[in-house]
């Protein structure tokens, strides 16, 4: 290892000294990564292949203890710092160019106590593996919708997903995260101790420092019925129509998130449906399974041309669409929340969605509604409560040659859809939009945002993110 290049958080360059590169090293008990060494490429590597960038450290955190040591050297030394959880951010906010990346995907560890209904997970941990530790006890936590997603990056930024309308956010079920912040210091925050940052976690980001575990409330959630029912496009307005309605007013163990995509080329789909652009939802109903067919009766009269519904196990639904999107992948991705679906708005979702840039492209609208509107705007960071969806477009495809098409259409359909929208973005689908993006996400409570950034991050340390810029730097 030689001396080292390296951004500071100013974005200019300083050189580190080998010796003090050494004696870092030595301070861990996981790897620390430079360009030369074996490791390095693949560490770099994040889940949107679109994203690459040349850290100059990688720090691979096994432990709390790497993770202060790792806080304190970057702070000592003004450095550029990235903080990577599964790297699953579609923006690539847990890499950096020539800075210094904290990685906690060695963090793995997992405990559930199936007694009081509660799960302890480190900040490494994938929604798979918490999935797979909770499952055996009955048990689950409101996530997504990609086993691969990151727990730390969606928790941060909200965290919806198929539980949504029963359960509410996965904020909403965060009962309390340790924290390693900006000075070094480990703290506790819930609803007792550091009441201020455990308000600003729950949808802040990672802006006020690494959450190193977080404990959450789990539920009663075994096997559920679940599954797909889709509809040719010259069905789509009607079915959207259709959609707003029901979905709104169903009860809420029912979650279905609407969407346009192109049918994959396998079972369980019929071969006349391969590749065929069509609308479709994806169903999740939580309710008692002798109640199901009863549950499911206006939907399968509403004749979709294919159904795939049935009783599957709650990680084999959560799991569904992770052979379609393995990391690497090209995704560009714009969001909004949306209060309503007027026939104005659904006519332009009917325009861009039949016109998919790429296989993989897709157009998700999630229900946001039932728990998750119970919460007010203004008891955690995150602020659209009274959003009843979460929208997202999404361009994606495996080849670099086709970056530029598949982002041009997401910003064109996104552009279209924005006077329809709420006027803010769930964070987990924003690119780097920009601070005044950021502001309208956060809205009524980004000023709240900065003064607590301004007493746990004066400096900006944790700056490669969604930022929240402090005022006191």
């Amino acid at each position: 290892m030689v001396n080292l290049h390296i951004a500071t958080i100013t974005g200019e360059k300083t050189v580190l000294e080998q010796a003090a590169v050494e004696t870092f090293k030595s301070s861990l008990h996981g790897e620390l990564l430079s360009p030369e060494d074996a490791g390095y490429e693949n560490a770099r590597k994040v889940y949107n292949g679109m994203i690459d960038r040349y850290p100059c450290l990688i720090a691979r955190c096994t432990d709390v203890a790497d993770i202060i040591v790792a806080v304190n050297f970057a702070r000592e030394n003004n450095l550029l710092v990235a903080v990577r959880g599964s790297g699953h951010n579609g923006a690539g906010l847990g890499i950096c160019n020539d800075g210094l990346v904290i990685d906690l995907s060695p963090m793995k560890g997992i405990r559930v106590d199936p007694v009081a209904r509660t799960v302890r997970v480190e900040g490494g941990c994938t929604w798979g593996d918490v999935d797979h530790a909770t499952h055996v006890f009955g048990l689950a936590v409101p996530s997504g919708i990609i086993s691969t997603t990151g727990v730390a990056g969606l928790t941060l930024g909200g965290g919806h997903g198929y539980l949504t309308r029963k359960y509410g956010l996965t904020i909403d079920n965060l009962l309390e995260a340790d924290v390693v912040l900006a000075d070094g210091r480990f703290v506790t925050a819930n609803a007792h101790e550091n009441q201020d940052l455990f308000w600003a976690i729950r949808g802040g980001g990672g802006n006020f420092g690494i959450v190193t575990s977080f404990l959450f409330q789990a539920h009663p959630v075994s096997t559920v019925y679940a599954g797909p029912t889709l509809w040719t496009l010259d069905q789509a307005t009607e079915v959207m129509r259709w959609y707003r309605e029901f979905i709104l007013n169903a009860p809420e163990d029912m979650y279905g998130f609407f969407a346009f995509l192109n049918v994959p080329p396998g079972p369980p789909f019929p071969e006349h449906l391969h590749t065929k652009t069509m609308c479709g939802i994806i169903w999740c109903y939580t309710g008692s399974l002798e109640k199901a067919e009863e549950a499911f009766r206006p939907i399968r009269n509403f004749a979709p041309a294919f159904e795939h519904i049935g009783s599957m196990p709650y990680p084999a639904l959560q799991s569904m669409f992770d052979p379609l999107l393995p990391s690497g992948l090209q995704w560009y991705w714009k969001g909004d929340f949306v209060n309503q679906l007027s026939d104005e708005a659904i006519a332009l979702h009917v325009k861009y969605g039949s016109q998919l840039p790429s296989f993989l492209s897709t157009m998700h609208l999630y229900p946001i509604d039932g728990a998750a509107n119970r919460v007010g705007s203004k008891d955690t960071a995150f602020n659209f409560r009274e959003a009843k969806w979460s929208m997202i477009m999404a361009g994606i495809d495996p080849d670099p040659a086709n970056a530029e098409k598949i982002t041009t259409w997401s910003k064109e359909y996104w552009n279209a859809l924005h006077p329809y929208s709420c006027g803010g973005a769930y964070v987990n689908f924003m690119m780097e939009e920009g601070q005044e993006r950021v502001q309208a996400t956060y809205g009524d409570n980004y000023e709240r945002l900065v003064a607590i950034k301004n007493k746990y991050d004066p400096t900006n340390l944790f700056r490669v993110n969604q930022n929240i810029k402090p005022t006191t730097t």
